[in-house]
C-alpha cells in the first residue's frame, strides 16, 4: 500500500534541477478509478502501488524539468507507460500533479498551480477542479450557481467569506445534482481545493479535497471556522495569480461574472 512518506521527489536525480533557484512544493493526486499504478520521475520510482483516490502530502522538489511516467502496477520502468508528461517546475511554485480521466474517459496528466496569493482578512479561497470523465458542470453554493459551465480539465476559483457553506455540483445549466450536497467549512486564509474525479458513465464520480494554509494577508484578521471539510464549493471575489504560473502550465485568467460575484476561471 502507498504511504505518503514514500513520495520523495526531492530525492530525484540532481540533473533535474535547472538554473532556477529554490524549491517547489508538489503533491500528486491519483484520480483514475480501478487502476493501481507506479509513478516514476526521471527514471526513478517515486510512488509504488499508488492507489486511486490517494493524495500525497506536499513534498519539496528542486526546480527543474521532470519526465513523469505512470505505469500500471509492476509494469515499469521498461514497459510502455500508461501516461507520460514533461513537467516544468519553477522554484517557489506550489503545485499538484493529477492523474485523471479526460472528458472522453481517456487517462491523462494535468499540472495545476495552487494559488497562494494572500487572502483578505475574514476571507477564504475556494478552487474547484474538474478532472472527471463527465460533461460540463455548475458548482453551487447554498443553491446558487457560482462557477458555471466548468469543463475538464479546467479550474475555477474565488475568494469568499470564511465560514460554512452547503455546496453541490450539477450538470451545467440544470438542477440535476452530480455530486453532493455537502457542508464545507472554509477557514480564513486557506485555499480549499476540491477535485471532482472519476467517471459519470461508470458511476465512480468522487470528490477529493486539498487544503493550502497560511495565506492571511495581515495579522489580526477576523477568525472564522476551522479546517475545511471534504466537499465542493465556490463563490466570488477575483483573486490574483502568481507570476510564475505560466512556467508550469499555460494559463490565461478569464473573469466570469456569476450571480453578482466575479470569479477567475483558469483555462488550460
Amino acid at each position: 500500500m502507498f504511504c505518503a512518506s514514500t513520495f520523495a521527489l526531492g530525492a530525484a536525480p540532481a540533473q533535474a534541477a535547472d538554473q532556477e533557484n529554490g524549491q517547489a512544493t508538489v503533491s500528486v493526486l491519483h484520480g483514475i478509478p480501478g487502476l493501481t499504478v507506479d509513478v516514476y520521475a526521471n527514471g526513478q520510482q517515486l510512488l509504488p502501488d499508488f492507489q486511486p483516490g490517494t493524495l500525497t502530502d506536499p513534498q519539496p522538489l528542486p526546480a527543474g524539468s521532470y519526465d513523469i511516467k505512470v505505469f500500471k502496477d509492476n509494469e515499469g520502468p521498461n514497459g510502455a507507460p500508461a501516461l507520460q508528461k514533461q513537467v516544468q517546475v519553477p522554484g517557489g511554485a506550489n503545485a499538484t500533479l493529477v492523474a485523471h480521466l479526460g472528458a472522453d474517459g481517456s487517462p491523462m496528466l494535468s499540472a495545476f498551480v495552487n494559488d497562494t496569493v494572500p487572502i483578505a482578512a475574514g476571507k477564504a479561497r475556494v478552487t474547484v477542479r474538474h478532472v472527471a470523465a463527465a460533461p460540463a458542470v455548475d458548482v453551487r453554493a447554498n443553491g446558487t450557481p457560482v462557477f458555471s459551465n466548468l469543463t475538464n480539465p479546467k479550474e475555477a476559483k474565488g475568494d469568499v467569506d470564511a465560514g460554512m457553506i452547503k455546496a453541490d455540483v450539477t450538470l451545467a445549466g440544470s438542477s440535476t445534482v452530480a455530486l453532493g450536497p455537502a457542508d464545507l467549512n472554509l477557514t480564513e486564509g486557506t485555499n480549499t481545493i476540491v477535485y471532482a474525479y472519476g467517471s459519470a458513465n461508470d458511476k465512480t464520480l468522487a470528490l477529493k479535497t486539498q487544503s493550502i494554509t497560511g495565506m492571511h494577508s495581515a495579522p489580526g484578521g477576523v477568525p472564522a471556522g476551522e479546517s475545511g471539510a471534504a466537499a465542493t464549493a465556490g463563490a466570488g471575489g477575483e483573486s490574483g495569480t502568481p507570476g510564475w504560473v505560466i512556467g508550469l502550465a499555460a494559463a490565461g485568467a478569464v473573469g466570469v461574472a456569476v450571480g453578482g460575484y466575479r470569479v477567475a476561471a483558469m483555462r488550460r
